[in-house]
C-alpha cells in the first residue's frame, strides 16, 4: 500500500506543476505586450513632433507672402456713377433729378424706412404703399432682391 500512496502523491505534484507553468507564460506575454505598446507610443510622439515642425514652417512662408503684397485701393465702377433719370413714378419717391444708381437705391431705402414699409415678420419683404405700388408694377409686396430689378426698369 505504501507504494500506491507514493505514486498518487507524485501524480498530484505533477498536476500542480502543470498548472503553475502557464501562468508564467502569460506573465511573459503581458510584459512583451507592454514593451510593444511603449514602442508604439514613442513612435507616435516622434511623428507628432515632425508634423508640428512642418506646420510651423508653412505658417512662416504664408506670413512672408502676405507682407510682400501692396494694397491697392479699389476704384468705383463708372457705370454705377453714371447719372440716371428716374421715371415719373419713381420720381415721386426719390426725386426728379438725375442721380447715380447707388444714390437712387439709398433714397429708396430711406423712403422705405421712414414710412416703415419693411415687413415686421419677414424683413426681406417690402410692403408697397400707393407710391411704391406704381414702381413695383401693382404688386403689394416685393422682396428686396426683386425690388432692385423692378426699380432698374424705371431708370433711363
Amino acid at each position: 500500500m505504501a507504494k500506491k500512496k507514493r505514486v498518487v502523491k507524485k501524480a498530484a505534484k505533477k498536476k500542480v506543476v502543470k498548472k503553475a507553468a502557464p501562468k508564467k507564460k502569460v506573465a511573459k506575454k503581458k510584459v512583451a505586450k507592454k514593451k510593444v505598446a511603449k514602442k508604439k507610443v514613442a513612435k507616435k510622439k516622434v511623428a507628432k513632433k515632425k508634423v508640428a515642425k512642418k506646420k510651423v514652417a508653412k505658417k512662416k512662408v504664408a506670413k512672408k507672402v502676405a507682407v510682400k503684397k501692396p494694397r491697392v485701393k479699389r476704384a468705383p465702377n463708372p457705370a454705377f456713377m453714371k447719372p440716371m433719370m428716374p421715371s415719373a413714378a419713381l420720381a415721386v419717391v426719390v426725386g426728379g433729378n438725375p442721380a447715380p444708381r447707388t444714390e437712387i437705391t439709398k433714397k429708396l431705402w430711406d423712403y422705405i424706412k421712414r414710412n416703415r414699409l419693411q415687413d415686421a415678420v419677414n424683413r426681406r419683404m417690402i410692403n408697397a404703399d400707393a407710391n411704391l405700388m406704381a414702381v413695383f408694377g401693382g404688386r403689394s409686396q416685393v422682396s428686396m432682391f426683386e425690388m432692385t430689378k423692378l426699380v432698374s426698369q424705371h431708370l433711363r
